[in-house]
Order: structure tokens, then sequence, then C-alpha cells
């Protein structure tokens, strides 16, 4: 029974993770992804446009593979996984633009807390790089629950 659950886990964070990078990178519209970290209504709709499509792309991907691959998963799981991932990527992905601020908030003060900060002002790639350890470490999370 072990060998299934961890099969089914393995699954899942694959589909997960490749989905994610495609829905980030390729489906994300440049409106989007310039105006979704953005202070205001506006920024806060791009940001729910974007991670709805992220999360419809993550559902096709791992009910889609899941049925490819013969693996069952219950609906109730997969459900609970994806408003998991899908939640924690508003989240991450409302700090927009905000990964060099001098008055940090929400992700970007947890990144100042744990000792990043300094990397923060002077990597320009290390906002873009805890943006992704952020939504890796959920989307463990989220194939786990989605693999039980």
């Amino acid at each position: 029974m072990t060998s299934i659950r961890a099969a089914r886990f393995a699954a899942a964070y694959a589909l997960l993770r490749s989905a994610a990078d495609v829905a980030d990178h390729w489906i994300q519209t440049d409106h989007q992804a310039t105006t979704k970290g953005q202070d205001g209504a506006a920024g806060r709709r791009a940001c729910a446009a974007h991670v709805a499509s992220y999360a419809a792309v993550q559902a096709a991907a791992l009910l889609g593979g899941a049925r490819l691959l013969g693996i069952r998963l219950r609906p109730a799981p997969v459900a609970t996984a994806l408003a998991l991932s899908a939640a924690t990527h508003f989240i991450a992905d409302r700090q927009g633009g905000h990964w060099r601020d001098t008055e940090p908030r929400g992700v970007v003060r947890l990144a100042h807390a744990t000792g990043s900060g300094g990397w923060l002002q002077r990597d320009p790639q290390s906002g873009y790089l805890l943006d992704r350890a952020w939504h890796h470490a959920f989307e463990t999370c989220a194939a786990l629950i989605a693999s039980a």
C-alpha cells in the first residue's frame, strides 16, 4: 500500500509542478504579470485572473495525467490540494514588485525575518527564486494532500 501512495504522490507532484510552470510562464498574460502585484482593485483582479487560469491548468494536468496514468485520486483531496495551491499562489503573487521595498509586507516580510533581506536587496534574481521556492513548497503540500 505504501508504494502505491508514494507513486500517487510522485505523479501528483510532477503533474502539479509542470502545470505550474506552464501556467506561470506560458499562460499568464503580460497584463497579469505586470499588474498582479499593484495595490488596489486592478492588482487584485489581475492576480485573481492569473490564479484562476493557474488553478485550471493545474486541475487539467492533475486530473488528465492521473487518468492517463491510471491513478485514482479522490475528489475532495484534489479540490483541497488545488485550493491550497491557488490560495498560496495568490498570496505570493500579490507581492509582485515589492521585493525591494524598504517596508516589506507579507511573503517579503517573511523572507526578511528568515535572514534573506540583504539578498533581496543585492540580487535581482532573489525575489523570483524565493517566489519559486514558496510555490514549490506549497505544491509539495498540495501533492501530499491530493495523493492522500
